[in-house]
């Protein structure tokens, strides 16, 4: 099972609250078999806790240490909002990525995410993506590729 394929995008969502925003991405999870519905529960209880906004219009709410049972793979999905959504005070999320984990996976997960939305270019050509398969290439290509592109 890959760990994100066009089952897991969405283009041109859009959400009222950043609340409405995670459960579409948790959603997207659970229809791929990633997660247990349970997991989405999880995704809203961390964004609570912790804000996932992390800069250049992109946010990846995820589950909490608590919620792992509930993930069956690891899995990423994308829900990209053209217009918007407002997540904090003066920060509008564009593209919510949702993750989920197995094992010590996230923290790779993580990171190569945040490596690959780090310049606002490159998050900026992910927001504007009119093709799934754009977002793939992007988040599955190793960082050494993406440095090159």
């Amino acid at each position: 099972m890959s760990i994100i394929s066009p089952q897991t995008i969405q283009l041109n969502a859009t959400a009222a609250t950043k609340e409405e925003a995670i459960r579409m991405a948790g959603d997207l999870l659970v229809k791929a078999g990633h997660v247990a519905s349970t997991y989405v529960d999880g995704m809203l209880a961390r964004e609570q806790t912790m804000s996932t906004y992390i800069g250049n219009g992109v946010a990846i709410p995820h589950g909490q240490f608590d919620d792992k049972a509930s993930i069956h793979s690891t899995g990423i999905s994308v829900v990209q909002f053209l217009d918007g959504v407002d997540w904090e005070e003066d920060e509008t999320a564009y593209l919510v990525i949702g993750i989920a984990a197995t094992a010590d996976e996230h923290v790779g997960v993580l990171t190569n995410l945040a490596e690959v939305i780090e310049e606002p270019e490159d998050a900026e050509k992910l927001i504007r993506a009119t093709d799934p398969m754009e977002i793939i290439n992007r988040l599955s290509r190793p960082q050494e590729e993406t440095e090159l592109a």
